[in-house]
């Protein structure tokens, strides 16, 4: 519970292309397809913790990786406008080993590893769901998620960000 939100101005796009190369890197060798859709109508800057949003992305990102073997991992940035307030809608979707049902609700549980046995090559301490949770959850925002066992996973995320209006210098 120590966990602060820090409000500054940030460019959205360029923490973005950030999360695209720190994916692409993680990639690596892995036959994964890595499909990235930005909004084009992003926003110039915003006004939060940008910092917090690449932990949420990141983390999001990182688990599908993990979790997929081959197939694809997609990343998708859009928005929703309203006076000076953008929606941040952030998703992953990957054609990983999915969730079932009944575990969907101990995903954000600290030290929760769902099917161990099937995992346990894989690395991890089970606390970036649940810090992904609370990070949302004080950015007042929302995280769903959608999964078919053995098919894969979206995750959506939720944040509204304050827009500042200024002149980008090219």
């Amino acid at each position: 519970n120590k966990l602060e939100i820090v409000k500054v101005e940030y460019e959205p796009r360029k923490v973005f292309d950030e999360l695209v190369k720190l994916t692409k890197a993680r990639i690596g060798e892995k036959p994964l397809d890595f499909r990235v859709n930005i909004a084009e109508d992003l926003p110039d800057y915003f006004n939060g913790d940008y910092v917090r949003i690449k932990q949420i992305a990141l983390n999001l990102l990182t688990n599908a990786v993990k979790y997929t073997k081959n197939g694809f991992v997609e990343f998708n940035v859009s928005t929703v406008k309203k006076d000076n307030l953008c929606r941040l809608i952030i998703s992953v979707k990957d054609s990983g080993i999915g969730i079932k049902k009944e575990n969907i609700d101990k995903l954000f549980t600290k030290f929760e590893r769902l099917d161990l046995e099937k995992n346990m090559t894989i690395e991890g301490t089970g606390l970036g769901l649940a810090i992904t949770k609370k990070l949302v959850e004080l950015m007042n925002g929302k995280i769903v998620v959608d999964s078919v066992y053995g098919e894969g996973s979206t995750f959506t995320v939720a944040i509204d960000q304050k827009i500042v209006n200024k002149t980008k210098i090219k």
